[in-house]
């Protein structure tokens, strides 16, 4: 089918979709649209903050233990169990982003409030080492980052493993 120049502009001429119009079967999409930040099946709330939970109290002992490289398996699982049940990538980021600073930080204020050990002096050091200014919270939050940094990373891997076609 040529297109007729004469009916550009005009009502009508500019068909999208079917040739027949619109499909009994398929609702029209003319109702009002509203974002959406979790997808349809999401389960229970308090399943899902509990699992971040462990998540987090898993990765606060593996610290303590010495298991620095935690977050990024942590953000590897999240990456690959994301997308086999197409969660979405912002909502999957936030949570292991946010897990992971909190499993670090709560290592991290144990280790501060145990007496005798001087983190704190350790995180002065080592910021004014870098070249930050020479408080522990900045050391702190470097800490935090490098791990906020390593679940992404494992996110962003785990979700390049997994095959997008998982139905």
């Amino acid at each position: 089918m040529a297109a007729d120049p004469r009916r550009l502009g005009k009502r009508g001429s500019y068909r999208l979709g079917s040739l027949a119009g619109p499909s009994p079967a398929r609702p029209s999409l003319a109702g009002p649209r509203y974002p959406t930040w979790t997808p349809g099946r999401r389960g229970p709330i308090v399943l899902w903050l509990l699992a971040c939970l462990a998540c987090a109290a898993i990765i606060a002992l593996s610290a303590l233990a010495g298991l620095w490289f935690l977050p990024f398996l942590a953000g590897l699982g999240a990456g690959l169990v994301a997308r086999y049940a197409r969660l979405r990538l912002r909502v999957t980021l936030t949570a292991v982003v946010l897990v992971a600073a909190a499993g670090w930080g709560a290592a991290l204020a144990w280790l501060a409030l145990r007496d005798g050990l001087p983190e704190q002096s350790v995180a002065r050091t080592i910021a004014a080492l870098g070249g930050l200014p020479a408080h522990a919270a900045a050391g702190i939050a470097v800490t935090l980052l490098v791990a906020a940094i390593q679940a992404a990373a494992g996110l962003w891997l785990g979700r390049a493993l997994a095959p997008g076609h998982v139905r």
